[in-house]
């Protein structure tokens, strides 16, 4: 029976698991020592008590230097939650309108979308159509055509009024 087979380590290599016969060695105090036998680096390292560490597999030959490895972990875990702390995921918010929407309704809704934009968010003007409506598209096309008019100061069109189906029209803002 076989054992399950050893997993490829993800991140850089350390110590042993660095299999090449020179490197670039940089050393705890930061100071490039020149390019010394694998062997020697480690036994350095060994010294210090710390660990060899694979900076830059590619280069030639590869960059080492000697430092705490689990410190060095917990540095590179602490930047990558800054990072994903700081990343916004844009979302799409819609907002819902009709083609005889009062002045009040229609001021109401254009705040709305400045607060959707002041957070970073796209918005979808959806323009819905009833009954009779239908007739009158233009009456829609000109309510679309007002808040575009009316948000080219914090947003810009990124997809024209245009139908979607038989009786909605939608147009896409992004914030500027």
């Amino acid at each position: 029976m076989r054992g399950a087979p050893e997993r490829e380590q993800s991140g850089p290599r350390i110590n042993e698991a660095i299999r090449v016969k020179e490197v670039r060695l940089i050393d705890e105090t930061g100071q490039n020592v020149g390019v010394v036998p694998k062997l020697e680096a480690a036994s350095r390292a060994l010294e210090a008590g710390l660990d060899l560490v694979e900076i830059s597999p590619d280069a030639e030959p590869p960059v080492c230097k000697i430092m705490d490895f689990g410190k060095f972990k917990y540095q590179e875990q602490k930047k990558a939650a800054e990072a994903r702390k700081k990343q916004k995921v844009v979302e799409v918010k819609e907002i819902k309108m009709r083609p005889g929407i009062d002045d009040h309704d229609y001021d109401t809704k254009i705040k709305a979308m400045k607060r959707f934009f002041e957070e970073g968010d796209k918005v979808k003007v959806t323009l819905r159509f009833r009954g009779r409506e239908l007739a009158h598209t233009h009456l829609g096309m000109e309510v679309l055509q007002r808040v575009k008019a009316d948000s080219e100061t914090f947003a810009k069109v990124e997809y024209e009024p245009k139908f979607e189906g038989r009786n909605q029209m939608i147009m896409i803002l992004a914030p500027k």
